[in-house]
């Protein structure tokens, strides 16, 4: 399936496909349903949609057969005893003021999906949990040891823990404004290595596949703090994704802008480019061998979220974001109101492909220096991944 590109939208599943030098959409699956999120087991070949019924709520949907039938799959829960701490809404200004709300956790959304090298499945989800599963899908034990950190109140399962929370909210779910763990990223060389990105704490990581972690935020500013360098601070990462050839090259496209590490998240640099419009944006991919080379799709930030001026470009860094360069060639370039989600973009050997809240589909061959169309009708893409 090296030609395939998985998509999930807003109501249904597509599969790409290339034939006679042509790239067409075809639903496949989950027709009126929204989706998170598609991606394939590279090990297994199985092909899981992260569902989010209207009616039903969050499900997990799973293909044997390369997205031709779909069937229903053991589901995510979390378990009886559950809790968290619900921080205050924020303010117009920044996190909110008050005390936090211990309450039962109840999942809102299935959000990322994941594959290590082991073999393990792993999900994040709106409330800020992440579970994994050992045995292909299966089952999916919730992963306490994130679960419990002390950030986020400690052990709560038998009492009030310490009684606060670093994790503020998102409002990307219906409800209550929880933390959403939106990214997992898996070093290819050693799967217990995995860093996570929560909107809003930041990022974590763990280096024994999840029994401990620790916090991954500094050099990141959150300008809407009083103390934009704060470990903490309300840090809202929109994606985080690594090099896998050079697993040490980490970049997120964030809130208050583009950040790069090249030395395993242990620092980050700001490397924006306001003046070209690299700043604001959801989705970011690397190269798959060199790490200083980046994409993302910029936009216009907050209320407004739109292509910046009307026209739509890709952004790419061959040196670790000291210069860009804006890639339009057969892109929108006036009345484009298009955004693109955390998990719209993607890159494999040098094809890129995104889709956007408008319907449109795009597909790069060449690294993203010229575009083709591949769809203007879709509904809302919510995720791009080559199979």
């Amino acid at each position: 399936m090296s030609e395939t590109v998985l998509v999930g939208t807003r109501k249904g599943t597509f599969l790409v496909t290339k034939s006679g030098g042509r790239w067409t959409p075809r639903l496949v699956g989950h027709q009126g349903v929204g989706v998170n999120y598609v991606a394939r087991d590279p090990q297994r070949g199985t092909l899981w949609a992260a569902l989010g019924h209207g009616h039903w709520g969050a499900k997990l949907s799973r293909s044997d057969d390369g997205g031709e039938t779909w069937r229903d799959a053991p589901q995510v829960s979390y378990p009886e005893g559950a809790r968290h701490y619900l921080p205050p809404p924020p303010s117009e200004t920044g996190p909110g003021e008050g005390k936090p709300v211990l309450k039962p956790a109840t999942l809102h959304k299935l959000w990322a999906l994941s594959f290590g090298g082991d073999g393990r499945m792993w999900i994040g989800t709106i409330p800020g949990g992440v579970f994994v599963s050992d045995d292909g899908g299966e089952s999916f034990e919730l992963c306490r040891g994130l679960w419990d950190h002390e950030s986020r109140g400690g052990d709560l399962w038998n009492g009030e823990g310490n009684g606060t929370t670093k994790w503020y909210g998102t409002p990307a779910a219906e409800g209550e404004f929880s933390p959403g763990l939106h990214s997992i990223a898996i070093n290819p060389r050693d799967p217990k290595h995995v860093y996570v990105a929560i909107s809003t704490a930041g990022v974590l990581e763990t280096t024994d596949g999840g029994a401990t972690w620790r916090t991954r935020n500094q050099g990141l500013r959150m300008e809407y703090a009083p103390d934009p360098t704060d470990e903490w601070a309300g840090h809202d990462p929109h994606y985080l994704a690594l090099c896998p050839a050079q697993p040490d090259h980490v970049w997120q496209q964030n809130h208050c802008g583009v950040f790069y590490s090249s030395d395993g998240a242990a620092t980050w640099t700001q490397v924006d480019a306001k003046e070209q419009g690299v700043h604001f944006g959801f989705p970011v991919a690397v190269d798959d061998r060199d790490g200083r080379t980046a994409w993302l799709v910029p936009g216009v930030a907050d209320m407004q979220r739109m292509a910046i001026g009307g026209g739509l470009f890709v952004a790419r860094t061959t040196d670790g974001g000291k210069s860009w360069t804006q890639l339009r060639e057969g892109l929108p370039q006036e009345s484009a109101y298009d955004v693109v989600y955390r998990h719209a973009l993607d890159q494999k050997h040098g094809v890129l492909a995104f889709g956007s809240t408008t319907g449109n589909l795009y597909l790069s061959e060449d690294r993203g220096d010229t575009w083709q169309t591949v769809a203007n009708n879709l509904p809302p893409v919510y995720s791009v991944r080559f199979a």
